[in-house]
């Protein structure tokens, strides 16, 4: 049977869904509508704008000021929609024996609508410690608003000690994952005829060397591999993706590049592959491009860098979400999350929320409306802890 504050994160869902909030759009409309139902409800609620004002991050708390809070944290910005691959709308919620259909539902907002639907029971009595609610924009596109969100914090000296990140889990309490750090590096190099091509510089060419040193690297990375770590692989990876560039067979490329990703077990690891990287263009590459185009270029451009959620030893979160669950294994899993943001800021984080990933991204997004009794049971639980 459905618990009664699951019926009002239904309903609470339902409202959320139906703003477009896709990375490329603002999320202002839902970051509103979140605000008032949490000063609605007691809470100390701060607007966080970016520098283009059309995105914000919104940060919350109930209870009193101090250290030692709990995060509840989420993204709002979900990945687009085609209408024409849906059986439903989109941007819509359907609910279909169980299913909750529209996009976002299990990624994350889902894990946002339990935790305001919630809300009677956090402020059902005062509460002896800080609770505080952390929801993001533009997670999808490189956690850009948690970065800002995180910088914030750490200026104004805000030290929770606790976060529990609602990505959808099924429930299941996860203690780590990779970092994902997604570069694309461009080439620029001189055209001339393909019958003459010491007089030009092929930025092709000098595109697949990089290729071929990042290829040196990644096997170099399977050695790096810490021993005993729970990864699989137990490495951190590194992938090239898309390579791109010329115009004919006969004409020299003028332009080219290259897309990779490396995901990192260790901090350390991806900082070893940016500075090998570096090295081989500043201390190679360029200089024999130069050498006949003075204006040749290699520019690596940042898209994002996800920093990985490591497991630790001593993780209050993860022994608070087992009791509240009553499971205490603790997993890893591939995808990145915003974890790892707060875990630098020297919080203890789990990865714990509503609904299956194998539905993330995909037409026909749905959350299973047992994963959000789940969630609302922890978060009742919670609630009682806090009192």
């Amino acid at each position: 049977m459905t618990l009664p504050l699951t019926e009002a994160a239904i309903g609470i869902l339902a409202d959320l869904v139906a703003y477009p909030t896709v990375s490329t759009d603002p999320n202002l409309a839902m970051i509103a509508d979140l605000a008032t139902r949490l000063e609605d409800a007691g809470a100390r609620v701060e607007i966080l704008g970016d520098e283009t004002g059309t995105k914000a991050n919104l940060f919350a708390t109930l209870g009193p000021d101090g250290p030692d809070g709990i995060v509840l944290s989420g993204h709002t910005d979900v990945v687009p929609a085609d209408p024409a691959e849906w059986t439903t709308d989109p941007f819509c919620l359907h609910d279909n024996a169980g299913r909750l259909y529209a996009r976002g539902t299990c990624d994350m907002k889902g894990f946002i609508a339990a935790t305001i639907a919630a809300l009677p029971a956090f402020t059902a009595a005062p509460l002896r410690r800080p609770l505080h609610f952390a929801f993001t924009h533009d997670e999808e596109t490189g956690c850009i608003g948690a970065r800002h969100l995180v910088s914030d914090l750490e200026r104004r000296n805000i030290c929770p000690g606790i976060a529990i990140i609602g990505e959808p889990t099924e429930m299941r309490i996860v203690e780590g994952h990779k970092g994902c750090h997604e570069y694309t590096t461009r080439f620029t190099g001189a055209e001339g005829h393909g019958s003459e091509p010491d007089k030009g510089v092929n930025a092709a060419e000098y595109a697949a060397r990089f290729v071929a040193r990042l290829l040196e690297i990644k096997a170099a990375l399977k050695a790096r591999g810490p021993v005993g770590n729970r990864f699989d692989p137990p490495w951190s990876t590194l992938n090239v993706g898309r390579i791109s560039g010329g115009s004919a067979r006969n004409v020299i490329a003028g332009a080219a590049e290259v897309e990779w990703e490396t995901r990192p077990v260790t901090a350390e690891d991806g900082d070893f592959v940016t500075r090998e990287m570096r090295a081989f263009c500043e201390e190679v590459l360029l200089p024999e491009m130069r050498r006949v185009a003075p204006t040749a270029e290699i520019r690596t451009e940042v898209i994002g860098e996800i920093a990985g959620l490591m497991p630790m030893d001593d993780n209050a979160a993860r022994d608070l979400v087992a009791a509240l669950t009553g499971d205490p294994t603790a997993h890893l899993v591939a995808f990145g999350t915003e974890a790892g943001l707060f875990q630098a800021l020297g919080m203890s984080v789990v990865v714990c929320g509503p609904g299956s990933i194998a539905q993330a991204h995909k037409p026909d997004e749905y959350l299973e409306t047992a994963q959000l009794d789940a969630c609302m049971r922890m978060l009742a639980g919670l609630a009682a802890r806090l009192r």
